[in-house]
């Protein structure tokens, strides 16, 4: 059992070590599941976290509550203003953007990434038509239309169909929220993607990017930590735990059991040896020897069935009737009779008259 406590008091060591090296953990707005890390940052710890745990310049985010009371974290663009984060793709370094108004085609058509690190991640020129309602058979665009009239937006190879009963508003090249499938494109998320900091081969290798200090101590350098949570500490975790602890907490079980198998065994011999009824000594005979049986008197039943002294007209052994010419045996003394076969068997193994219990050794010796 020491053993065992110092391998878990090692492996816990370890583990710390580790954990005490990711001074970065995720951050989160408020009660959103969504984990901001580098190379994003809340505003509004900006100033809480270590020099080497800042967001990188043009990727902050601010915690708003919008969405009937929810916490969203938002991202500002320089031109085009505030866009609430669904999702961020660190492996594929994408990010999936929506409006909190929710209008978003309103917004991509004057949507402008200049002096932003993001680009999009598919571009097309789109032609916006007013429609009568239900009349064009394309997606509307609910937020930009009217009570009397509906616009559809749509690359042109798609419009060929809608162009004699619509008319045309203005085509421009925006960044497409799909991946030119099709589809009610209204409903998706814009996705937009950057390309530095470069981090896709850090997150491959289960490591996460992050500010680290050069050989004179200056934060600056961007680095890739393999100690994060999910990273080394794990690996190293895993690798002591299949190695050692495991195999110990086995062997650990194993011996508890065969100690607990023995005593079950022990205690059971010992409550058998107090249970177990103290030998008796051997049952010795007291029955009549066969010359001392013969020595008693014998009677011939005759046809009056007569017997001398107190006996009945049954044999009291077996219980049988006599009948004439039965040759009966008699008790000195008490003068019992039996049938000779019932009595001398008896008399072989006890001393005394099976009626009256009188022993007839004793009747003799009186005599």
């Amino acid at each position: 059992m020491e053993l065992l406590k110092l391998i878990l008091f090692l492996t816990t060591s370890s583990l710390l070590s580790h954990a005490e090296k990711n001074l970065c953990p995720p951050q989160y707005c408020g009660a959103n599941p969504l984990p901001i890390r580098f190379p994003f940052m809340l505003q509004r710890e900006q100033r809480q976290q270590p020099e080497n745990c800042t967001g990188f310049p043009g990727l902050s985010f601010t915690c708003s509550v919008v969405d009937g009371g929810r916490d969203v974290p938002l991202l500002h663009l320089p031109h085009s203003g505030s866009f609430s984060v669904r999702r961020i793709d660190y492996l594929m370094q994408e990010i999936h953007l929506y409006d909190p108004a929710g209008c978003l085609p309103r917004r991509l058509v004057s949507l402008n990434l200049t002096s932003s690190p993001f680009a999009a991640a598919r571009t097309e020129e789109i032609t916006f038509l007013s429609c009568p309602r239900g009349g064009a058979g394309l997606a509307e665009v609910g937020c930009l239309g009217n009570a009397t009239s509906a616009v559809v937006a749509a690359p042109a190879g798609r419009l060929a169909g809608a162009m004699g009963a619509c008319g045309t508003m203005f085509t421009v090249p925006i960044a497409v929220p799909w991946d030119g499938g099709g589809g009610d494109w209204v409903s998706e998320d814009l996705r937009l993607t950057w390309s530095f900091p470069e981090c896709q081969g850090c997150e491959v290798d289960g490591g996460v990017c992050g500010f680290g200090r050069n050989r004179n101590g200056v934060v600056g350098e961007i680095m890739c930590s393999s100690d994060h949570g999910r990273g080394k500490g794990l690996e190293v975790f895993k690798t002591i735990a299949l190695s050692i602890v495991i195999p110990v907490i086995i062997c650990s079980i194993c011996i508890s059991c065969f100690v607990c198998i023995v005593e079950w065994r022990a205690v059971r011999t010992r409550a058998a040896m107090v249970a177990a009824p103290s030998p008796q000594p051997p049952a010795t005979a007291v029955g009549l020897d066969d010359s001392t049986i013969e020595s008693y008197e014998k009677v011939v039943l005759g046809e009056s069935k007569r017997l001398p002294g107190p006996n009945g007209a049954t044999c009291p052994i077996c219980l049988v009737e006599y009948c004439a010419k039965d040759i009966l045996r008699c008790i000195p003394e008490c003068q019992h009779c039996f049938h000779s076969e019932c009595v001398d068997e008896w008399l072989r193994l006890n001393s005394s008259c099976p009626l009256c219990r009188n022993s007839p050794s004793n009747c003799l010796e009186d005599e």
